[in-house]
């Protein structure tokens, strides 16, 4: 935009999203300049990095064997003590650095590849650290088999007790980076990306398979950002799905999309090309459905594949002017 002698504010764009490890003050002062909220998205069990040093983080599969990465997606074993404490201080890092206005967990879901159209889902964490909390905490008292037996009993008897432990280790994560927040950076936004399913789609995976308890981490959240990405997830055709996830997220978090509603839904979606194309004629309806109540804010999925194509640039700048300062029925106010 810059280059072509335009501002954000020409496309009606007025928040930008770095990730945490790109964002600097020169980038910080230059879109403060430009008067853009700036938003940092923070990966809390994808930083595969830490494997190199720490092994033993990685997850345990069914069998009893570390689980390789599903389609290259690695994800990281969440009740290692010290890979949490490196998040957590990286997390502490970010926020006492940058005046930024707000901070989004990224990945925050159990080791899978569950972005695309047909995911890969594998049943993780049984290391010997996992079984061992889960029995406490839970009173189960565990049989003397070996690893891969004891996960396969686990599931065959005690599966809503290992899904309900799992989801809660995951949302104790989510705890303390609102605890953080709010010692750090109070007034900072919580924010979360995550995967747009319902409780009943693909046979209610998004809680069995990945972990991702919303209404346990609900307390903590500011805004709840789904990723519906149409064309990626299989419904290329059908822009309207859009809609239809976060008017379901809606109703299941009680978030109607009114002013002063403490917690908001901006989803994510998609237009640039990734798997499957998106036509430069489906911009606008993408950008209408994910702009309907109760979403209050929509975001775009992503700069760098998108200004290649410069169309879709110009009909997204199109859309964001016509509904700035306008309120339509059925969609969120700007």
């Amino acid at each position: 935009m810059l280059d072509r002698g335009k501002a954000p504010a020409d496309y009606g764009v007025n928040a930008i999203w770095l990730g945490s490890t790109t964002l600097s003050q020169d980038k910080l002062m230059r879109l403060r300049e430009l008067k853009c909220r700036v938003y940092v998205e923070f990966n809390t069990l994808h930083s595969a990095e830490y494997l190199k040093e720490h092994p033993d983080a990685a997850p345990v599969g069914v069998d009893g064997k570390v689980c390789p990465p599903p389609e290259g997606w690695q994800g990281l074993c969440p009740t290692h003590v010290g890979y949490r404490r490196d998040r957590m201080k990286a997390f502490e890092r970010v926020l006492a650095s940058y005046a930024i206005d707000g901070i989004w967990l990224d990945y925050h879901h159990a080791h899978s590849s569950w972005e695309r159209a047909e995911p890969v889902m594998p049943d993780t964490c049984f290391c010997a650290r996992c079984l061992g909390l889960f029995s406490r905490d839970t009173g189960i008292t565990l049989p003397d088999l070996p690893p891969g037996e004891v996960s396969q009993w686990i599931l065959s008897r005690h599966k809503r007790d290992w899904v309900r432990w799992r989801c809660g280790v995951l949302t104790d994560w989510v705890r303390e980076f609102r605890d953080t927040v709010d010692a750090i950076r109070p007034g900072v936004l919580l924010g979360t990306f995550h995967c747009p399913w319902t409780d009943s789609d693909r046979g209610g995976a998004r809680i069995d398979k990945l972990h991702i308890d919303l209404k346990s981490q609900a307390p903590y959240i500011d805004v709840f950002s789904p990723m519906p990405y149409h064309a990626r997830f299989g419904h290329a055709q059908d822009p309207e799905w859009v809609h239809r996830q976060t008017r379901w997220l809606g109703e299941y978090l009680g978030i109607r999309g009114k002013p002063g509603e403490r917690k908001k839904i901006w989803p994510i979606v998609q237009l640039s090309d990734w798997g499957e194309n998106v036509p430069v004629a489906q911009v606008r309806p993408v950008l209408d459905y994910g702009t309907r109540a109760p979403a209050t804010g929509v975001t775009v999925f992503a700069w760098g594949r998108l200004q290649e194509q410069w169309d879709k640039v110009e009909e997204l700048g199109t859309y964001y002017r016509s509904i700035r300062g306008t309120e339509r029925k059925g969609q969120a106010p700007k």
